[in-house]
This record gives structure tokens, C-alpha cells and sequence, in this order.
């Protein structure tokens, strides 16, 4: 999911994992509950971009959560990136790909 979050900013390629981490807070539940996952890009350099992924049980604790690290290097400021509006739905810069 770090790699979403990455691509939410538009880079047209992700890049490549330099660091992966796990944390388990606590059981998450019982087969068949639903977790929910957020991602978020943390920060985003020249080279390298972070991101973390939460997972809430359906009380809305933290069950666990991990980091990403991707070396962006090569995608950043390529001509295939593109840009999103605000709310993210549409393409404002660049060609959208389905």
C-alpha cells in the first residue's frame, strides 16, 4: 500500500523499497472482521519517500501499523508523472492512463 500512496502524488513509476517495517499492537480480531487500512505519504524527497499504513478494527483502534521507504530517484521530475486536482479525482497535468 506504500507504493499507492506514493503513486498518489503522481509519479509514474514507484520506485523501489529500500526499508519495510511491521508493528502488531494487538490482535486484530477474529477470521471475517474488518480491518480498515489508511496510507499516507509522509514525505517525499529528491530521492527517497516515505509512507505509513495504519490497520483500525472496527472500534477504531490501531491494531498495527508499518513503513515504506522507496528510493523515487529516477521518477522524480519525469516527463510521465502527472499531476491531480486537490481532491485527487481528476487528471490536470499529463496523460491519464487507464
Amino acid at each position: 500500500m506504500g507504493s499507492l500512496a506514493v503513486a498518489t502524488k503522481g509519479q509514474y513509476m514507484t520506485g523501489v523499497s529500500t526499508d519495510i517495517s511491521a508493528s502488531f499492537v494487538k490482535p486484530a480480531g477474529r477470521p471475517g472482521d474488518i480491518l480498515k487500512m489508511k496510507a499516507v505519504l509522509t514525505g517525499m524527497g529528491k530521492s527517497l519517500a516515505f509512507t505509513r499504513v495504519d490497520f483500525t478494527n472496527s472500534a477504531n483502534e490501531l491494531v498495527a501499523y508499518g513503513t515504506h521507504t522507496k528510493y523515487v530517484g529516477r521518477s522524480n521530475g519525469h516527463a510521465d508523472n502527472i499531476k491531480f486536482s486537490e481532491d485527487g479525482e481528476e487528471v490536470i497535468e499529463g496523460e491519464d492512463v487507464d
